[in-house]
């Protein structure tokens, strides 16, 4: 207890009931170029439809990252996104063409957002790529809007704000519009895509929310597609005040400048960039720190060996996630005959590690944006099934075979490996995905990457202990700053049995131990500030190889005769 000075009634309280948090065993992340979207920024997707507003449709340059992230999605609803992108030549296009990189939001607030008289003509897209060109913005105030094409999306001519009246000004508000004026977002040329009715000129400007109604942070903070980069050309107001506000100045007893003469204007000069590999290993840089960003199943899409590499490392480095392999296209598609001499080829330049898994292929399936069917690598899809198998078992069952290794919209593999070759596979880690007849398209196998035979040779092991791991790690950080005393010891033991005994009822384990005394924290442990707790594990194990003796016995020899001699 604290000591007192004076008579009195201290009371303290102390939480004893500290438990083993759960942790996410399900998050994906991924790499890769996209049409649209922030770049060099780690974002979230739930779902396909999300996935195509965030970053566009598939092209015919992207198609094979996009659709290997929309396979993952097919199975679960978490996906951490980053774009990759050539910062040397990708650029956002303008109002007038001029070439210009805003990677993301903060790169905005930080270089753009200051804005400049007349720089890029008054607006940018959104997002670096060829895509942006094909937007068109629409502007009018009080002074323009008699004759503006755009004049029947609006319920009302543009005037003066409650906020700049009750300022004694004028003349504040205008109309914004942004249009698809070739399609490519909403497939049909000339689709409105935003409005933003009755925003205001002035910097101060409030909404009857009291939200900013300041074009430029409208613009900011609700438009998809555009980012203000300048006020457009104004003129005081006919037979007004010789002096007349500016355009972002705060609202005072006179009327704002006007526009001389509606304001639209298409933009251009958007550029998608050559994505290189440097590019897409920069963009998985972003998930390096595992402090930062929480991730469990790493996507590689149609990574080269350089990618996996960099990829196992972090994931070796993390000791929080598995990456999940594909061979290269040129390996299984169109390759017949040579595909397990290959695909054993292409392992042999990987590293070994618990920590990665590799399929056996590429699947043909529908690509509905484009009416075309695309080879897809198959490793956003087993990623996806181990995804699933957490939801509907434990991330410590294997996500192969009939009961939960089935994989979606297979219209046919590049190619089906046989018994034979299943073997050739399975033996160098490589695991096959077979279909067959009524039964669908399987993975068929469930080792890791890891060439040393030992339990951790198999996935759903791997991703037990880091199941184990990262749990009881993140529960011990309690007990940093404590004694190393009995009463620690005990405590943290009392923490990790039940968490253990729950795994274990789950079919996780077979049997644990939990060691935490003074046989192994002992003296010099103590003095060093040390702390041991050492958690022995029998883990459970998945059947790889069933053998089924049928014995024919003759009609008067009794069973008790022959069970077990064979």
């Amino acid at each position: 207890m604290a000591f007192q000075l004076s008579p009195g009634v201290n009371v303290s309280e102390i939480d004893l009931t500290t438990i083993v948090p759960s942790v996410a065993t399900s998050i994906g992340a991924f790499a890769g170029p996209f049409a649209w979207g922030p770049i060099g920024q780690v974002i979230t997707i739930s779902d396909e439809v999300r996935l195509a507003g965030e970053f566009g449709n598939p092209n015919s340059t992207n198609y094979e990252y996009w659709f290997s992230a929309a396979n993952f999605l097919a199975y679960t609803s978490n996906l951490k996104i980053v774009r990759a992108a050539n910062t040397a030549s990708t650029r956002n296009a303008t109002a007038n063409g001029t070439a210009v990189l805003i990677k993301n939001e903060d790169d905005y607030e930080d270089n753009h957002s200051s804005g400049a008289a007349g720089a890029y003509n008054g607006f940018a897209a959104r997002y670096a790529g060829v895509i942006g060109d094909t937007l068109k913005i629409s502007m009018c105030d009080a002074n323009t809007y008699t004759g503006w094409a755009f004049a029947s999306q609006f319920t009302s001519a543009p005037s003066t704000s409650t906020y700049v009246t009750n300022k004694g000004g004028a003349n504040d508000e205008i109309h914004i519009i942004v249009v698809d004026e070739d399609g490519l977002f909403s497939g049909t040329r000339g689709t409105v895509l935003e409005k933003f009715p009755f925003v205001s000129k002035a910097s101060d400007g409030k909404d009857d929310s009291g939200n900013s109604n300041f074009y430029k942070n409208v613009l900011e903070n609700q438009s998809e597609y555009i980012y203000w980069m300048s006020h457009p050309a104004a003129a005081n107001v006919a037979g007004g005040p010789a002096s007349n506000v500016a355009w972002g100045a705060a609202a005072t007893a006179l009327p704002y400048q006007v526009l001389v003469a509606n304001t639209t204007v298409s933009l251009s000069g958007g550029a998608d960039g050559t994505i290189t590999t440097a590019n897409v290993v920069t963009a998985y840089d972003f998930f390096d720190n595992g402090d930062a960003v929480d991730i469990s199943l790493v996507v590689s899409g149609p990574a080269n060996a350089t990618i996996i590499t960099d990829l196992v490392s972090m994931a070796e480095s993390r000791k929080d996630c598995v990456v999940f392999v594909s061979p290269e296209k040129a390996d299984c598609v169109d390759n017949a005959g040579n595909e397990t001499t290959d695909i054993v080829a292409y392992r042999n330049t990987l590293t070994s590690s618990s920590y990665a898994f590799m399929d056996s292929g590429w699947k043909y399936q529908y690509d509905k944006y484009n009416d075309v069917y695309r080879w897809v690598p198959l490793n956003g899809d087993i990623a996806g099934l181990c995804a699933r198998t957490d939801l509907e078992r434990d991330a410590w069952f294997s996500p192969g075979g009939l009961n939960r290794g089935i994989i979606k919209n297979v219209i046919k593999l590049a190619w089906n490996p046989t018994k034979t070759n299943r073997d050739d596979l399975y033996t160098k880690g490589v695991n096959p995905v077979v279909s067959f007849q009524g039964e669908g398209t399987v993975l068929f196998g469930d080792k890791t990457l890891q060439s040393k035979p030992s339990a951790f040779d198999r996935v759903n092991v791997r991703r037990l202990f880091i199941v184990l791991e990262k749990t009881i790690a993140r529960a011990a950080r309690f007990s940093l700053f404590e004694f190393n005393d009995q009463f620690t010891r005990a405590q943290f033991v009392a923490l990790v049995e039940p968490f253990l005994r729950d795994v274990q009822g789950r079919r996780g384990i077979t049997d644990f131990r939990v060691v935490c005394d003074e046989t192994n924290n002992t003296g010099q442990v103590i003095d060093s500030n040390q702390f041991i707790g050492d958690i022995y594990i029998k883990p459970a194990r998945s059947i790889n190889f069933i053998q089924l003796n049928f014995v024919a016995v003759r009609t008067g020899v009794s069973f008790d005769e022959v069970v077990g001699k064979f």
